[in-house]
């Protein structure tokens, strides 16, 4: 077999890049003569991303990945710039570090050979970078499959029947889109649907993955069977399902207050403690704090809540959640003291390692992909509190699709660009209450699903093949 290396280009974001290195990962473990360079695109507002960028050459443990980290461009991006600058920016740095793995390649005897690019969604522009260097392009979306589908829905919508978003900017239309089983509110739908300078980079990114030679998704068949068929109609690339890709050690022991929080998750009773993490962008202002502490102490169920301070515009630019130096200044007066013997309130929360516990019997969520992943891995039933993005999307798969989840407010968000709707306590007590029921339909459902999800990826399971597949489909199309 020829000895093939690709290039993976990651959305500079933590959530994107580990589960670009675990997909990394799993490739070259399948395949001795595959080689993978993962290029690091640098951020300095974002310094959990940067620590864990740092981190991964020195806990590399083979030779067969390499992780390139540019150099630092002139001035920093923010996040919201990012996807309309990148190739401004980062081209030439992309460039010359593939020049110098062709170059490589070219001068000494049995090298691997350039095979691909492989592209984050948010970072599809590279794609004419990748056609100047004769190679083809792929695709790693790091969210599901029923979400990839919404893209290409509403970019064909707009493109075929000139069909304009903007206007359903507060209403209630559903649609029937192929990659969900129920139909969608725009109400579900993510805010930058309605915005044109957003939308409009929605319908570039759809357009150049339509072009790719094939796309994997970080999902797997028996999660998201209907949403895989639905892409594999012949008018795209082939979709390869590899998922779940998870890194599920990567916070063990790496925070001051890892141990205490292990500690007193050793002295719950099994699948009594309700967890409640919303992200690394996750957090509310203080009056929605208090109406969930409220049904917190109104349920009297055990809980673990990862509380941040919402973030602060610093420079015109959005800065990321932070943890309280005082936690009792946002919550109920005497909320600590009554709630001593049965919850615990932490920030940063390391939440592998909390799913992954016998005492958690329940996750409320912002159902980010990553999270929701990691909590069916775990078998772990999920409450939905959606924030931000597909987030929406994602909890309508989750409770009416799948049955994995209860609903607290699928339709909230942060991100509107409007006033925030106040979830009161009733509802988020009426929420916990039901997903903490000890045989529930939903528990039931999501400890089969994490069994399979585990299934997925062992030897002959379903994305064990594909990632077998893909490699193929690789070596196939090398130049």
């Amino acid at each position: 077999m020829k000895k093939a290396e690709l290039v993976f280009i990651p959305f500079p974001v933590k959530g994107h890049l580990v589960s670009t290195v675990e997909v990394a990962k799993l490739l070259v473990d399948l395949n001795s003569n595959l080689s993978i360079s993962v290029l690091i695109i640098k951020r300095t507002v974002d310094t959990e991303r940067t620590a864990y960028a740092d981190s991964l050459t020195a806990a590399a443990t083979t030779t067969r990945i390499k992780f390139i980290h540019l150099p630092q461009p002139d001035q920093d991006i923010d996040a919201a710039n990012f996807i309309r600058t990148v190739v401004h920016t980062q081209e030439p740095l992309v460039r010359e570090a593939v020049t110098k793995i062709v170059e490589h390649s070219n001068s000494v005897p049995g090298s691997p050979r350039l095979a691909g690019f492989v592209l984050d969604l948010f970072c599809t522009s590279f794609r004419d970078l990748a056609n100047d260097f004769g190679v083809p392009s792929y695709l790693f979306c790091t969210s599901g499959a029923g979400f990839l589908g919404f893209l290409f829905f509403t970019q064909a919508l707009h493109d075929e029947q000139n069909f304009e978003f903007v206007e359903l900017t507060d209403s209630e239309t559903e649609f029937t889109i192929p990659s969900y089983v129920d139909p969608v509110s725009t109400k579900l739908f993510p805010s930058v649907t309605f915005k044109p300078e957003g939308f409009g980079l929605f319908l570039s990114v759809a357009k150049q993955v339509r072009e790719m030679k094939g796309i994997m998704v970080n999902t797997f068949l028996e999660l998201e069977s209907h949403a895989v068929d639905s892409l594999s109609n012949g008018m795209l690339p082939p979709v390869y399902p590899v998922g779940p890709i998870l890194n599920t050690e990567g916070c063990s022991g790496v925070h001051q207050n890892y141990d205490s929080i292990m500690q007193w998750l050793d002295q719950q009773p099994r699948s009594s403690v309700v967890f409640l993490c919303f992200g690394s962008r996750g957090s509310f202002r203080a009056n929605q704090v208090k109406e969930i502490a409220c049904a917190l102490e109104q349920s009297g169920l055990r809980f673990l809540w990862s509380l941040r301070r919402a973030p602060e515009q610093v420079n015109g630019k959005m800065g990321y959640p932070t943890d309280y130096e005082n936690m009792a200044e946002v919550l109920p007066e005497g909320f600590l003291d009554r709630t001593a013997e049965i919850g615990k309130i932490i920030g940063w929360a390391p939440q592998p390692a909390i799913l992954g516990h016998p005492a958690t019997g329940g996750f409320v969520s912002h159902c980010g992909w990553n999270s929701t992943l990691e909590s069916i891995w775990f078998g772990v039933p999920m409450a939905a509190w959606p924030l931000y993005a597909e987030q929406q999307l994602n909890a309508l798969q989750l409770v009416k699709e799948l049955g994995l989840a209860v609903e607290i407010k699928m339709d909230y968000r942060i991100d509107g660009g409007g006033e925030v709707e106040l979830v009161k306590a009733e509802t988020i007590e009426r929420g916990i209450r039901r997903l903490m029921e000890h045989d529930s339909d939903v528990r039931k459902r999501m400890k089969e699903m994490s069994d399979r999800s585990r299934k997925a990826l062992m030897d002959g399971g379903s994305s064990h093949s594909t990632l077998c597949r893909f490699i193929d489909e690789v070596v196939d199309n090398m130049p």
